[in-house]
C-alpha cells in the first residue's frame, strides 16, 4: 500500500441530477482541505450546473455519458486529480465539515473510510421503516458472506486513497455502487475504517432511490461477488438486462 507523507490533496465527486435548490446549502460548506470538486451531471433539466459554476467558480462539470450513480462515480473517479477521493450527494444529506473525519481516517492508516450511520455520532433522520429494515437485513446478508462486521454497507458518502481505484473496479450502473465498492474493498484486503456519519433530510426535490427495486438490485450485487465465476456470469447478465 502506497504511503503519502505530505498534505493530501482531496477530491470530492458530486453526483448530480436536477440540484440546483441544494447546491447552495452544500457547495460553500465544503472544509477548506478540499482542493477539487468534481461535480457529475447526469443530464439535470434545471439549472444544476449554472448554479454550482455560480456558487463555486473553480468546479470540475462533467457531462456523464451513461445512464446511473454507479457510472456517474466511475466518470467522477477518472477526471479527479486528488490523492484521496470523497464521494458525497448533493442533496445536504451529508455533513460536508465530515469530510474532515474521513481525511483523518485516512491519515491514520486506513486505505478506505467508509461512513456508517450505525455508529458514534452517527444517526439519520432521513430513515423510513422500509429503509431501515432493508439496511438491517442487507448488513447481516455481507457480513455472513465476507466475515466482515460492517454496520452501514448501502451508505455514500466514503472516502479512499486514490491507488484503490482498481481495486474497486465499478462495473455497475445504479445504487448498487457503495455495497459493490465496500465488498470489493473488503476483498482486496484494504484497511477500512468505519466513519461516524449523520444524514439529514433531502432539502428538495424527490429521492431518486427506489427502496425495494435498488434493494433487490443491491442482494444481486452482494450474491455476484460471493459465488462462483460460472454463476457470476449468469448473474451479471441477469443484473444488466435491468
Amino acid at each position: 500500500m502506497g504511503t503519502i507523507q505530505k498534505m493530501p490533496t482531496v477530491s470530492v465527486v458530486i453526483p448530480t441530477m436536477n440540484e440546483a435548490k441544494n447546491l447552495p446549502h452544500v457547495l460553500p460548506r465544503l472544509p477548506d482541505i478540499v482542493t477539487e470538486v468534481v461535480l457529475v451531471d447526469g443530464g439535470s433539466k434545471d439549472n444544476t450546473v449554472e448554479v454550482a459554476r455560480e456558487v463555486r467558480p473553480d468546479i470540475r462539470i462533467i457531462r456523464q455519458t451513461g445512464r446511473g450513480k454507479g457510472n456517474a462515480l466511475t466518470e467522477g473517479f477518472e477526471a479527479t486529480t486528488g490523492d484521496i477521493i470523497v464521494t458525497m450527494d448533493a442533496d445536504n444529506s451529508n455533513d460536508p465539515q465530515e469530510i474532515l473525519l474521513f481525511v483523518d481516517a485516512l491519515m491514520n492508516d486506513a486505505d478506505f473510510a467508509k461512513g456508517s450511520r450505525y455508529i458514534g455520532d452517527g444517526g439519520s433522520t432521513d430513515f423510513t421503516w422500509i429503509r431501515w429494515f432493508g439496511n438491517c437485513a442487507i448488513n447481516l446478508l455481507a457480513n455472513a458472506c465476507f466475515q466482515v462486521q460492517f454496520t452501514d454497507l448501502c451508505y455514500g458518502y466514503n472516502a479512499f486513497w486514490r491507488y484503490c481505484i482498481p481495486d474497486l473496479y465499478i462495473d455497475c450502473p445504479g445504487f448498487e455502487v457503495e455495497t459493490l465498492m465496500n465488498i470489493r474493498a473488503c476483498k482486496a484486503k484494504l484497511r477500512i475504517k468505519e466513519v461516524p456519519s449523520f444524514e439529514a433530510p433531502r432539502l428538495f426535490g424527490e429521492s431518486k432511490l427506489k427502496a425495494m427495486y435498488d434493494g433487490g438490485r443491491i442482494l444481486k450485487t452482494i450474491i455476484l461477488e460471493r459465488v462462483t465465476p460460472a454463476a457470476r456470469l449468469y448473474l451479471a447478465f441477469s443484473v444488466a438486462k435491468k
